[in-house]
């Protein structure tokens, strides 16, 4: 699942920047109010997911890279991190 995310989320910014740049994306999304809604839940998910990574990392100088790395780069950064701590444990790394 986290590979199928990865490659999703990057064809969709791919695709979706090829139409318009994400600043104005993101003026698009601030003039409705739906919009702003749905970057809340992206970004408060982000927070929750966040904290998972405070959780597992024991170096705060890498909880904080993938803070902001989570910030600027969303699901795609979230997916890069579960397969990254599933190679570490030894985990199967899933397919989909």
């Amino acid at each position: 699942y986290s590979y199928f995310v990865l490659v999703a989320m990057i064809a969709g910014t791919t695709w979706a920047s090829l139409e318009k740049s994400v600043l104005e994306g993101f003026r698009l999304l601030f003039a409705e109010r739906w919009g702003i809604a749905t970057l809340m839940d992206a970004y408060f998910g982000f927070l929750f997911f966040w904290a998972w990574v405070v959780y597992k990392e024991t170096s705060k100088l890498k909880s904080l890279l993938w803070l902001i790395t989570i910030l600027c780069f969303g699901n795609i950064a979230m997916a890069i991190y579960v397969l990254k701590e599933a190679k570490r444990l030894g985990q199967p790394i899933d397919l989909g």
